[in-house]
Formats: C-alpha cells, structure tokens, sequence
C-alpha cells in the first residue's frame, strides 16, 4: 500500500502539466504537528510506502523532520521532485534521515523542451545535476516522465538515459488532463497510441534491467501478460485499493488526477477515511461500467479512474476511454 502527501502547493516552477496547479503556497497547509499526525494515520491505516510530494517538497522547511518521524514510525519515506534543490548536501541529508528514494522529473531529453514545459530556465540542468548528487550519496533515484504526444518518441532514449546516470527505475506517467493539464488536453495520447506506447515500454524492459513502470495507464498489466512477460506488480490502477493521496490542506482523494474531495483529515482521522469512505468502497468493488466492466482484465487492470472520471462527466467507474481492447471488444474506443 502506498500514499502520497502532497506537502505544500509551493513550487519554483509552473509546469503546463501540473495536476496540482502549484506554484504559491497555499494559506493553510498542514503545519508540521498536523503532519505527524497524518503520518500516525497512515500508519494505522496499514500503509507501508509515503511519498513526499508537492509543489515543490524541499521548498517546506520542516521535511527532512518529517521524512525522520516517517522512517521513526515504520513507513519506507520517498520523495517526488523536480531535483533542482538537491544540491550533494540535500542528497546526503535525505539519504541521512532515512529517504529511501528519490523521483526526478525528466520529461525530454532536449533541454529547451523540459524548460518550456516548466516555465523554468535551468530545470533541465537542474533535475540531472540533482540525479548525479544522489547518486554520489548513494541514495536510490528514479527518472519520471510524463507522456504527451510530442516526447512520445523520445521514451526509449530516456530510459537509455536513467541506465547511463545510475538511475533505479524508469516510471511513465501518461498525460490525465487534470488541474493546468486540462489546458494541453490535447497532447495526451488516444487508444491507438496509447497501446503502441505502452507496447513498445513494455518491450523496452525486456532488454534494459532498471524498472519501467507506466503510471495511468494501467493497461501495461494486460499487454505484459499478453507479451508473456511476469511483472512485479499486482494491478495497474490502484485508486482507493491500495493507493491514495491528501493534499497540502489535508483534502483526501483517490488518486492524484481524480480531483474529488472525500474527506479532509483536519475533520475526520485519515484511518477513519481509509476505511469508510463510500467512493473508496465503491472503487474496490471493481464494478466498472461498459466496456472496463466486460472486460477480462478488468481485475488486473482496473482502467484509469481519472481519465474515466474525465471523460465521462465525473463517473469515475465508467470505462477507461482509451483502451483499444475494450474497443475492440464492443466497447468504446476513441480514435
């Protein structure tokens, strides 16, 4: 089970692609006595990995402390960045106080491209220094990428790239047109796409040994198991099964890109949330409408609740509307 804590909505850069819509503080984020807090309930509610994330997470003063009391409490602590702050003593810091891992944005090989997505003079530059000096401390890195149409054909190459500068893991995050991403809808990939995409990911970690894992879009599952292949992970999408996130001001929701609030923990203990929410009873019946419903893999799949959600005015257990199997099966695929 893993959770994510998006710690402040404070950020250097003003990404085109932000779900969270970061940038400013926020008014009334959860202080660092909330945080413990939060953290005890995450551990009662039976969580195991907690992901630090914004905004920008270094950006908040108190979280090399709350990453410790994380560690303290039994959680395995990681971090999602842009990697322009971790400077070789940042690394040696987090690495000190128990960051098991640490995510770094990387969306394009061409500077110029990762910059202007940014807004962000130097992010390029800065994300791949902040890989190197974690690498120096030893402490655990992974390359993450959203996909849009435009970087599509450069995946392969940035994996090459996360091999070259000792990176762990490779993960893929497909365009959800969710917060400042609903502006760039149209770069995100349709069916056809998306399959070859996810086909030519999955082909990619049969020849490379770093983990490649796409994240919203869950279909992975199926093309592994159709290509042969016997991946670590039990289910693609995991939104309120085993997954969740809470934002700056303590609004819990299913999942990054499903913007809906369904509890606020600074009202009702997150464990209680965890455990009684009806959207989340709802999303763990796995009784998914048209074509994801009908659907063999529907289990090991699940669809993109999201993008579910998205496209189908909020019902976030309709059927994933781009997933060419399903198409092909009687349901809906959109070209």
């Amino acid at each position: 089970m893993i959770i994510s804590w998006n710690t402040t909505n404070h950020c250097n850069m003003y990404c085109d692609h932000c779900y969270r819509d970061s940038g400013v503080k926020g008014s009334s984020e959860l202080n660092t006595e909330e945080g413990k807090a939060l953290i005890d309930e995450i551990v009662l509610a039976g969580f195991k990995i907690m992901i630090f994330s914004g905004g920008e997470p270094l950006m908040r003063e108190d979280l090399f402390e709350l990453i410790a009391y994380a560690k303290d409490r039994g959680l395995r602590p990681v971090l999602g960045t842009n990697g322009t702050f971790i400077t070789p003593a940042v690394a040696e810091k987090l690495k000190r106080v128990g960051t098991m891992g640490v995510g770094i944005s990387l969306d394009s090989l061409d500077s110029h491209k990762h910059d202007g997505l940014r807004h962000y003079d130097g992010a390029w530059d800065g994300a791949i220094q902040g890989m190197r000096n974690c690498q120096s401390a030893g402490l655990p890195f992974q390359i993450h990428t959203t996909v849009m149409d435009w970087n599509n054909p450069e995946l392969e190459a940035i994996t090459d790239l996360a091999v070259e500068l000792g990176a762990v893991a490779h993960h893929f995050f497909f365009l959800v047109p969710t917060g400042r991403a609903h502006n760039i809808e149209e770069e995100s990939l349709r069916a056809e796409q998306y399959e070859r995409t996810l086909e030519r990911i999955m082909k990619k970690q049969q020849l490379v040994r770093i983990e490649l894992k796409p994240t919203c879009a869950p279909q992975f599952m199926r093309i592994a198991k159709q290509m042969g292949m016997n991946l670590r992970f039990g289910r693609g999408c995991l939104a309120g099964t085993s997954y969740c996130i809470i934002n700056p001001n303590g609004k819990v929701q299913p999942c990054a890109y499903l913007d809906m609030e369904i509890g606020n923990v600074r009202e009702t203990p997150f464990s209680e949330i965890w455990k009684n929410s009806e959207v989340f009873s709802n999303l763990r019946t796995l009784s998914y409408g048209g074509g994801c419903g009908s659907c063999e893999y529907h289990i090991s799949c699940g669809g993109c609740r999201a993008r579910a959600a998205y496209y189908h005015e909020g019902d976030y257990m309709a059927e994933e509307p781009w997933c060419l199997h399903h198409g092909r099966k009687g349901g809906v695929a959109h070209g």
